[in-house]
């Protein structure tokens, strides 16, 4: 089979080359170059060269034709114009999710296919089974990587039936020490090198000072909350049904000025995001302060101290309908349906019991447990035991 492979010029990627081609497979690489502004990454040199070099060794070493392709104004129009337009708006967007959304599983995916391939292959922990409906109809089933420390079935959360039955996670099936050991093995020159902590298309970056790019920094306050949480959200006497509960654990508090006390100032409400610690200037408490609210039209931050604040948690969350995504579009609940579920709200969280609903006008996730900083514009994805079957914009 004709198979290519997105050599990022990690480990990950390189092991799954290696893999493809032990299998008897005609492997091709192709490096997608994504960013050409070095003046935001935290190094000297743009980190796409040094990348795109390793990736050239090692299709070098296993012999495999390599081919670099630029998709840089594609990577600006559809994730760093969004990225900037949903910081502005005081949403948190999560990029890497919809890097494989609407470019390697869309745009690269499609080069990869005119060029021949059959299929496209990437450096996930995830797996892909697939199995035959009643029907004869296959069904395409996005499992998360064997390894839990590194599952990466969240990130492609996003993806559809159509793109899971061409896409293939060779390394899903191992733990990261057994990839860096074939690695090793095979001396590969990504053997022993670190995983990228950038963002999915800059590479080692500094996220304040690339939104400074196009965000302008503004002076604020910041404000904390001393009363406690349930002084704003007493229990509800009764709801005449479980929409309106919903709705109602799931509604952010609009908290205001006059509620706390202004202890410092910040340059934009914009850079920051909810359950944020880190940047905030703030001394003289024996906890950290973390970010409970902004109100963008203030230009107002609101804390609290501690990370049991309870202003920090929510049991439940909303989707809009039209950003509610199924992978498992055959699982798809009907109005005023529900379902149990493991879910998380951010990639590393442990999977959390939850309930699914459907409703006209909304998408719901009740917790079992309440839920730490649950930020509008992340991703929300829910799971049948470990496979993922939708997931949705946190509204």
């Amino acid at each position: 089979m004709k198979i290519v492979v997105g050599l990022s010029g990690g480990v990950d990627s390189s092991v799954t080359a290696y893999l493809l081609q032990q299998q008897g497979h005609e492997v091709i690489g192709l490096f997608m170059r994504n960013w050409n502004d070095a003046s935001v990454t935290l190094e000297d040199e743009c980190p796409w060269i040094e990348d795109s070099n390793d990736a050239l060794l090692v299709a070098q070493k296993l012999g495999i034709p390599f081919q670099v392709i630029d998709m840089s104004e594609l990577y600006k129009e559809r994730i760093v114009d969004y990225m900037f337009d949903e910081y502005q708006k005081g949403r948190t967007p999560n990029p890497d999710v919809l890097c494989n959304r609407e470019v390697k599983f869309d745009v690269f995916m499609k080069t990869a296919l005119s060029l021949g391939a059959e299929k496209v292959a990437t450096g996930h922990y995830a797996r892909v089974h697939s199995t035959i409906d009643e029907n004869g109809k296959a069904i395409f089933h996005l499992l998360a990587g064997k390894d839990n420390n590194k599952d990466q079935s969240y990130f492609l959360c996003q993806l559809n039936q159509d793109q899971l039955s061409k896409a293939l996670f060779p390394i899903g099936e191992l733990t990261k020490p057994e990839v860096r050991e074939i690695a090793k093995e095979q001396g590969l020159v990504t053997a022993d090198k670190k995983d990228s902590q950038g963002l999915c298309f800059i590479g080692k970056v500094s996220l304040p000072t690339f939104l400074q790019q196009q965000l302008v920094p503004k002076e604020g306050e910041i404000v904390e909350v001393f009363n406690d949480f349930a002084a704003y959200h007493k229990p509800h006497p009764s709801f005449d049904s479980k929409q309106e509960e919903l709705e109602y654990l799931s509604a952010k508090i609009n908290y205001k000025k006059e509620d706390g006390k202004v202890i410092g100032k910040h340059q934009g409400a914009q850079f920051f995001t909810i359950g944020q610690s880190k940047g905030l200037g703030i001394g003289g408490h024996k906890e950290s302060c973390f970010i409970i609210h902004r109100n963008m039209e203030h230009n107002l931050l609101f804390v609290g101290e501690g990370k049991s604040f309870p202003g920090l948690y929510k049991k439940a969350l909303k989707i809009d309908n039209s950003e509610v995504h199924w992978v498992r579009e055959d699982l798809k609940l009907k109005k005023g349906e529900s379902m149990e579920v493991m879910a998380r709200i951010r990639y590393r969280q442990p999977l959390e019991k939850a309930t699914i609903y459907q409703f006209d006008d909304g998408f719901f996730i009740e917790f079992e447990n309440p839920q730490s900083a649950i930020a509008e514009g992340q991703f929300a994805a829910w799971y049948l035991e470990d496979e993922l079957i939708g997931s949705g914009v946190i509204s």
